[in-house]
């Protein structure tokens, strides 16, 4: 049976101590790049969610040498408890976004170091050129390379809302370039995103797992302050899930690790029954003929569905 310590999937915590003997720490690095969607080649106002850090808060001090953020990110983490394992995570803005030479000597230095076992490259799938990519193969010859990717959804209509400045296939194309040369791929995504529900998020992981991916980073919406999604948010444009929401999406994410999608996904359509109910009790808010007609067949497809996938096929298979 696979060990994946415990847990109902392969974590990334699972993998690195599978890989490396013990737990393995990142360093979060900040190599002093902008990104094409602040600098006006797509851009001027980033991503609709990111900080004015460029989702680098917690990175090092741009103003210091990469062995020096090391050197300080390390001398913190050995203060808490004994580390000897890390990560080299290039996290603030875009980090494939300047002259190759420049690149090969920051990852060069990062990678130098003895108790540096990965370099990870957060980036754009726009910002990988042939020189970029050569670059990152002749490196993952020498220590593991990471490419970890913004997707953040495959819906075109988020992609616009949230303003992340590329379409869906120069995504795909970036993650076939690095799965050609071996290089592995995490995709990033954020969970509850505004417009999107459930449906479409199983549809964006239905979607993942039919590429050459190694990880997906599933991440909640985080309204950050100062920034054009947090005005949003203040003008009641959408809402975030709440606890008790973000519970259920994850329990029923949670449900499809332990049985077939066929046995999980009848319960989804529960929450017409349950939102029906509320609706009634909370706003005194009664469906018409016509929705309660919809409500039935629905309802009663999903459970035709159902006996099909799990009692009559599965009956058929034994006789024969």
């Amino acid at each position: 049976m696979t060990d994946w310590l415990g847990k109902p999937y392969y974590s990334l915590d699972a993998y690195l101590k599978k890989t490396f003997g013990e737990k393995v720490y990142k360093l979060s690095l900040d190599g002093g790049m902008t990104c094409p969607n602040r600098d006006g080649t797509c851009g001027d106002r980033g991503c609709i969610f990111c900080s004015a850090g460029g989702s680098g808060d917690f990175a090092g001090d741009r103003n210091k040498s990469i062995p020096e953020q090391i050197r300080e990110q390390k001398s913190l983490l050995q203060q808490k408890r004994p580390v000897h394992k890390f990560i080299a995570y290039f996290q603030a803005y875009t980090n494939t976004y300047a002259p190759v030479e420049y690149l090969e000597k920051i990852f060069r230095e990062a990678i130098s170091d003895e108790e540096v076992v990965v370099l990870s490259i957060g980036t754009r799938p726009d910002c990988l050129g042939e020189e970029v990519l050569s670059l990152l193969e002749e490196l993952n010859r020498i220590k593991p390379v990471w490419v970890e990717l913004g997707l953040q959804t495959m819906h075109e209509k988020t992609a616009q809302y949230i303003r992340r400045g590329y379409p869906l296939s120069c995504f795909e194309q970036a993650v076939n370039e690095l799965h050609r040369r071996g290089i592995p791929v995490i995709v990033h995504t954020i969970l509850g995103l505004p417009g999107e529900g459930q449906e479409e998020v199983f549809a964006t992981m239905d979607y993942l797992n039919g590429l050459s991916i190694s990880g997906i980073k599933l991440q909640l919406l985080h309204v950050l302050k100062n920034t054009d999604l947090a005005a949003d948010y203040a003008a009641g444009k959408f809402e975030v899930l709440e606890q008790d929401a973000a519970g259920g999406q994850f329990a029923i994410t949670a449900a499809y690790t332990h049985a077939p999608a066929r046995e999980i996904s009848v319960y989804d359509y529960s929450q017409l029954i349950f939102t029906t109910i509320l609706g009634y009790f909370l706003f005194g808010d009664i469906p018409d003929g016509w929705s309660f007609l919809g409500y039935f067949i629905i309802i009663a497809m999903a459970v035709l569905v159902f006996l099909y996938n799990n009692v009559w096929h599965n009956d058929s298979e034994v006789k024969n």
